[in-house]
């Protein structure tokens, strides 16, 4: 691993310390993790952010929630991909998707699909 990508391993799991200390390790189990599974990064974020409606939250677990924001932003990546290839897999049309995205087209909802594969490294569908 090279030597940058071993301090952002670092720095990430630094982050979940401090939340885990900060009170995340008592998170409830979601139904979809698997025991003893930690929580996700965007359970984290969301802890994080939940912490800040007290003014005495300590500086340092709101960076540790920042820090993890890139992190989640790619769960919640993989996560709408799996999603929108379930969609396509039971059947749904793209215009059908496109209305459940809110989006204007079918052509839009590809394209989402599309940049989403991007950002988490697949290549583009062509569904």
């Amino acid at each position: 691993m090279p030597i940058d990508d071993q301090h952002h391993a670092t720095d990430l799991a630094r982050a979940r310390e401090v939340l885990g200390a900060a009170g995340a390790a008592g998170l409830e189990r979601r139904p979809w993790q698997h025991p003893g599974q930690p929580a996700s990064d965007a359970d984290l974020v969301r802890f994080a952010a939940w912490s800040a409606r007290t003014p005495d939250t300590a500086p340092e677990v709101l960076a540790a929630g920042l820090r993890l924001l890139a992190s989640a932003r790619a769960e919640f990546d993989q996560i709408e991909a799996g999603l929108l290839f379930a969609a396509r897999g039971a059947g749904m049309t793209w215009p059908q998707i496109a209305d459940a995205l809110d989006l204007g087209s079918a052509q839009a909802a590809q394209q989402r699909l599309n940049r989403v594969l991007a950002r988490v490294g697949h290549p583009a569908s062509e569904s």
